[in-house]
């Protein structure tokens, strides 16, 4: 008898111990590693990964195994989207004072439209995007330039076969901003018009024409070269700041340092222009430094005015006008 309880212990511990190393060994699979940088495996419900090939929207593979992509963007990927969503605002903004040649007050209707079309558009692209519902939205880390161009990544078996893997491997980044160029458009035509029509006479009919044109443009930019603008984004935004503030002050006639200064100063719409090339610059240095030293990176946006002092203090030097004195 207790040589027959031996037997049944011996018994169930060994199938106690068969059972816990084919539970240990399931969970512990690991899939064999894809072929190409962006290839993965879809792990089913039952534990078992499907074949290599593109992860699904919204995630992307780690270790050969598909993720969903559930991180918090960083601060870099959210000026990234605030550039981006900026653009089109500025282009508004130029071209409704660009194809108006007199610069009447009716115009201010036709600036906040646009600002509040774009407000409404960048609101409804949160709203949509995942989570669903929320002021926020779940992102994947980009890693390198070429995440940006996974159809190039590619991989060919024996160089004849070729694994489709691309997908939006920097999951929203890609696809967002178009969304947003899209509601933009859909935002300007409902408002923008009737605006136009009812409060400014029509003034701003050439503006609307203009959008038609710069927002496709705005996405064939984002599809084409979205991971560079990544990357170069916040060097373009100074640079072109720099530029457009210096064909701002050369437009007046008058390049006298006193006459510069009380027209840029003492106009609000001039001033409201300086000042807007002042935040886009102070935009581009937040973009470049990311603040990571606050004490060394803080000072350097007190140093934003100097562009503008430095044209106003050497302006006599540059005026055409002075070529004559010169010559004498």
């Amino acid at each position: 008898m207790p040589r027959m309880l031996w037997g049944v212990c011996f018994r169930l511990a060994l199938v106690s111990i068969i059972s816990q190393t084919c539970v240990s060994t399931e969970a512990d699979v690991i899939p064999a590693p894809c072929r190409g940088l962006y290839c993965g495996r879809v792990r089913h419900e039952d534990g078992s990964f499907g074949d290599c090939g593109a992860c699904p929207h919204g995630q992307r593979p780690n270790n050969s195994v598909c993720s969903p992509c559930e991180n918090t963007p960083p601060l870099y990927d959210w000026l990234y989207l605030g550039f981006m969503a900026i653009a089109p605002l500025v282009l508004h903004w130029f071209f409704i004072d660009f194809t108006n040649a007199r610069k009447v007050h009716g115009l201010l209707v036709l600036h906040i439209s646009a600002f509040s079309e774009s407000l409404l558009a960048a609101v409804m692209t949160l709203l949509v995007s995942q989570p669903r519902g929320r002021l926020s939205i779940s992102s994947c880390h980009v890693e390198r330039l070429s995440d940006w161009y996974t159809m190039l990544e590619n991989p060919k078996i024996d160089y004849t076969t070729t694994i489709h893997c691309t997908q939006e491997a920097v999951y929203p980044l890609y696809t967002i901003v178009m969304i947003y160029y899209a509601f933009c458009l859909v935002f300007m035509m409902l408002f923008r018009p009737v605006i136009s029509a009812k409060l400014v006479g029509g003034k701003g009919t050439k503006s609307i024409y203009a959008a038609l044109y710069f927002i496709p443009s705005l996405v064939v930019i984002q599809a084409v070269l979205g991971g560079l603008m990544y990357y170069s984004f916040p060097y373009i935004l100074v640079v072109v700041s720099l530029i457009t503030l210096a064909l701002h002050l050369a437009s007046f006639e008058d390049q006298d340092i006193k006459s510069l200064v009380k027209s840029n100063f003492t106009v609000p719409r001039n001033l409201a222009v300086l000042v807007g090339h002042w935040l886009l610059h102070t935009y581009g240095i937040v973009s470049i430094t990311e603040m990571r030293e606050p004490w060394l990176h803080g000072p350097l946006l007190a140093l934003v005015p100097l562009p503008t002092l430095y044209y106003l203090l050497t302006a006599k030097f540059t005026d055409p006008d002075n070529l004559n004195v010169v010559d004498g």
